[in-house]
């Protein structure tokens, strides 16, 4: 006998009585069992939040679900996602020189730790083509040779066509040293993820963690956070830090860094991949 079919709504409404009772009673008259469900409710903004994760019967499917929540989701005015638990997030690497965040990705999606899929990684540079190879991924090296605006558009739209053929659903940038144009963040809106080194927004530019160094700091860490056109701005998923004190060198930050920012980044991805983020204006939500 075949298991009964899991999905995961999450939502996001202005705040009002009775929105639980619609939901669950929505569910049960679906036949639906809740497994497991969190909620929260943003005083400051109004605002009410919510997933679950339900069975339902072998009939149904992700598309009849939605279908048939629809005209609930349009009376509260929800914006909303209901999705099959079993169906992958499909993946887009972008990496430039430093590795460290690639490679720890491809090791926990291939020993199964991390429920994505990655159908291809892009590259400005050649150096992870061997590496993207060794775990049968597709390798697109998309060079910039100069910074003209006009060469950084043509690389986009070729990266945009990536996305496309592919059926990506997240773009992370994994170390990606590119800023990316204000139209192309529109297109990514809500579905692209970066690491940034240190608690945003301290620290910006080249050599971080020795600007750290040079000012002594006492913890180091790593932000998680969606992609806007505001640079190392965008909505927090996820911080991670690391204590430190006088005795170590630039060059053991650097490498106590790496290690943060490739936990960071994972778990980022991970509850995106598990729907457990909705995005709060300028914040996020997580149903950890």
């Amino acid at each position: 006998m075949s298991a009964s079919p899991r999905f995961i709504l999450k939502l996001s409404c202005p705040d009002q009585a009775g929105i639980v009772h619609a939901v669950t009673g929505f569910l049960l008259e679906q036949g639906g069992n809740i497994l497991t469900s969190a909620q929260h409710g943003d005083a400051d903004h109004q605002r009410f939040f919510m997933r679950i994760e339900f069975e339902c019967g072998a009939a149904q499917s992700a598309a009849s679900m939605r279908a048939a929540f629809q005209p609930l989701a349009q009376r509260l005015h929800m914006d909303w996602e209901l999705v099959g638990s079993a169906a992958k997030t499909r993946v887009l690497l972008l990496v430039s020189k430093l590795g460290h965040c690639l490679n720890d990705l491809l090791f926990r999606v291939q020993t199964g730790h991390l429920p994505i899929e990655i159908p291809a990684i892009v590259s400005n540079h050649r150096d992870f083509y061997q590496l993207a190879a060794s775990h049968n991924i597709p390798f697109h090296h998309f060079a910039l040779l100069n910074a003209s605006e006009e060469q950084k558009a043509a690389q986009e739209r070729k990266i945009r066509d990536v996305i496309e053929d592919n059926q990506i659903d997240l773009v992370v940038l994994a170390r990606y040293m590119q800023i990316l144009s204000p139209e192309f963040c529109e297109y990514l809106s809500g579905r692209a993820i970066n690491i940034h080194h240190s608690f945003l927004p301290s620290f910006k530019g080249a050599r971080p963690y020795h600007q750290a160094y040079d000012r002594g700091v006492k913890l180091i860490g790593a932000t998680a956070h969606y992609v806007t056109s505001h640079l190392d701005e965008g909505p927090i998923i996820e911080q991670e830090v690391s204590r430190i004190d006088h005795s170590l060198s630039p060059e053991q930050l650097v490498a106590i860094g790496r290690d943060v920012e490739c936990v960071t980044l994972a778990r980022a991805i991970q509850w995106h991949a598990e729907h457990r983020v909705l995005l709060n204006g300028n914040r996020t939500v997580v149903f950890r």
